[in-house]
């Protein structure tokens, strides 16, 4: 898919690696200025190259987050789409609700749901004030279809989805559209290691898994970063306040036999 983005200029966070620097990349390529962002600004400053430029951007932190709007406008002088990318869950404590540590779901509804609100609120600003805007909000399909044992990433991309969804309305009148992605199971170097890796955390898992997706596969960070690209996308002019799923199948109903 290839898209005229010329003149257009992104942020995405949580752009070090992963979906994010898949979605960073599919942006540049089709000619945005982008800007790369994380907390880890090594791994931004690999990811970004001579495509764009690298920011240190803790989401969860205010300050951090004023000032990489403020860096990026400084640079480029207008700020036209927003990817919120950046997210966490837990491994160490896959329990039940009355077993889950305060200070596990403190740390990740901070990042997966505080800080995306901290992005948007920062980036709304000048959005507002040229009349046109994208914002883009990675969830997952934990947010539509509740998982067991990850009470705190489930609950914050929950969040997240209603929160798209309310920002849609409210940005809406002033040109801003908002949108978000639900993916499923996509192959990111973490997802290949704890599911294939040799000595990964889940590798007996993988077959049940699998049997959950119609089309039997892990999606691709690529496969997402089409997605964000067809929401940034100018022909898309007419979408708010959807989440668009990427889960080959997941969500779309059970694939048991009875």
């Amino acid at each position: 898919m290839q898209v005229d983005l010329r003149g257009k200029v992104a942020l995405v966070t949580g752009a070090g690696r992963g979906i994010g620097k898949a979605i960073a990349d599919m942006l540049a390529l089709n000619h945005a200025e982008v800007a790369y962002t994380d907390v880890d600004i090594e791994a931004a400053k690999a990811s970004a190259g001579p495509n764009g430029i690298a920011l240190k951007i803790d989401v969860a932190d205010p300050e951090d987050v004023e000032n990489g709007i403020a860096a990026t406008m400084a640079r480029y002088g207008r700020l036209d789409i927003l990817v919120n990318n950046a997210g966490i869950n837990t491994l160490h404590h896959r329990v039940n609700i009355d077993q889950f540590p305060l200070e596990e779901w403190d740390r990740i509804v901070r990042v997966d749901m505080t800080g995306l609100f901290l992005m948007s609120k920062a980036a709304a600003k000048p959005m507002i004030a040229q009349g046109s805007g994208r914002i883009i909000n990675i969830a997952s399909v934990a947010g539509l279809v509740p998982l067991r044992l990850q009470s705190a990433f489930v609950a914050a991309k929950g969040g997240v989805v209603n929160l798209t969804r309310s920002m849609a309305l409210e940005l809406g009148p002033q040109g801003i559209l908002v949108n978000g992605i639900a993916p499923g199971s996509i192959m990111t170097e973490g997802t290949r290691q704890l599911f294939y890796g040799d000595d990964g955390k889940f590798r007996e898992k993988v077959s049940a898994l699998l049997a959950h997706i119609p089309v039997g596969r892990p999606g691709t960070p690529e496969e997402v970063a089409h997605a964000a690209l067809f929401l940034a996308a100018p022909e898309s002019s007419y979408i708010n306040g959807h989440i668009l799923t990427v889960d080959g199948g997941w969500t779309a109903g059970y694939t048991r036999e009875f």
